[in-house]
């Protein structure tokens, strides 16, 4: 799914016009990155959470060279999914 199928999936359910669809999904989105460029998380109830984590610098390995190199320091997205959607998602697979 893409943001334009996001989009369309408002448009047809709620009524807004397609601009005003648009512009709801962009200021969510913009809110969430601003949120976790700021180190906040986000908890959507029934859905799950987006944590920023800091990764610590560590030495790697160039697969090819089999050479050490070092992997800087970075920040990370992780996404945990509730229980609700946990859930949902496996809903079935036990019969498969």
């Amino acid at each position: 799914m893409t943001k334009a199928d996001i989009i369309e999936q408002i448009y047809e359910k709620v009524g807004f016009s397609k601009k005003e669809s648009a512009e709801i999904v962009e200021l969510v989105f913009d809110t969430m990155k601003e949120t976790l460029e700021k180190g906040e998380k986000i908890k959507i109830s029934g859905f799950g959470n987006f944590v920023v984590r800091q990764k610590r610098p560590r030495i790697g390995r160039n697969p090819q060279t089999g050479e050490e190199i070092e992997i800087s320091a970075r920040k990370v997205m992780t996404f945990r999914p509730s229980q609700v959607l946990k859930a949902a998602l496996n809903k079935g697979a036990s019969e498969a």
